[in-house]
């Protein structure tokens, strides 16, 4: 079988595990600032199962495609460093104030860029937000099959591929025509390490944005070795409506965030006896904490 061509979705999010005070903008949407940005954990997922596709056929081509702010580009060197051949940002502040539905609307355009493709492959959901709407709306919007909560992929031929999906009770194994949108579960293998010799030939890799404030030696070296551009798009790039993007595309609105940590404040010892038993169920009705 000829090799792939995969295009992997994937986000640089705030590590939620680190929410503060700041977290939230006064208009809604996430400080990004504020927060840690961190690969997303189940994209990471994602790059493994395509990974391990370009392992298994000979010339297959991974494409790394997220939507953020200049400093985004950092997962598409964090994914080239462990195994895949370029990336492409889309940063604009026209995106900015996404919700899954504009963003969706615009990863689907790019898509369309980069066709022709026999896969597009996703984390099932982000952690800012926990959605997992994103990958189904980009199948939507593109008219292609999906396979969702998948856990492996376990083979692949010239027309179609064989995915093991982990669902709540239990799994199952479905097939699927090329090409079609993945969507992978945090059950699925954790992504591999960097690998050296990718971290060295990629080390310099950097966007267009992050060009222009290197020195003339370092744009040299972009122009002997092409394959160290990481690309920029624009919304005029994709040929977006911007009404369909940003806070103006998004119908959903972010009403709080806020960090809930859990104490254990006192400890309650029971006997055998079954008014100790009635007593706590009727405590624990009362304050809500069941029923």
């Amino acid at each position: 079988m000829e090799g792939l061509k995969i295009i992997v979705l994937a986000k640089q999010v705030p590590d939620t595990r680190n929410v503060g005070k700041d977290a939230m903008k006064s208009d809604g949407t996430v400080n990004r600032a504020a927060l840690p940005a961190i690969f997303n954990p189940e994209d990471l997922n994602a790059l493994e199962q395509a990974l391990r596709l370009k392992d298994k056929y000979p010339g297959t081509t991974i494409t790394i495609l997220t939507m953020g702010p200049g400093r985004a580009a950092e997962i598409i060197r964090e994914a080239m460093y462990r195994g895949a051949d370029n990336g492409y940002l889309l940063t604009d502040r026209k995106f900015a104030g996404s919700d899954t539905l504009a963003t969706s609307y615009a990863l689907s355009l790019a898509i369309k860029k980069l066709a022709p493709f026999h896969l597009v492959i996703a984390g099932r959901q982000a952690i800012d937000g926990d959605t997992a709407q994103v990958g189904p709306q980009v199948a939507e919007k593109l008219s292609l099959p999906q396979i969702t909560y998948a856990e492996e992929i376990i083979s692949a031929d010239k027309h179609e591929i064989t995915v093991k999906r982990r669902l709540e009770r239990g799994v199952e194994t479905v097939t699927s025509p090329f090409p079609l949108v993945i969507t992978v579960h945090s059950s699925a293998l954790d992504c591999r390490p960097r690998h050296a010799k990718h971290t060295i030939k990629y080390k310099h890799a950097r966007s267009l944005g992050e060009l222009q404030d290197t020195s003339e030696d370092y744009l040299q070296l972009q122009k002997e070795r092409p394959y160290l551009l990481i690309n920029e798009w624009s919304v005029d790039d994709i040929d977006a409506d911007p009404d369909q993007l940003g806070l103006s595309g998004s119908p959903t609105k972010v009403k709080k965030i806020e960090n809930v940590v859990f104490i254990s404040r006192e400890s309650k010892i029971l006997s055998a006896r079954d008014n100790d038993i009635e007593d706590l169920m009727k405590e624990l009705i009362s304050n809500h904490t069941i029923g």
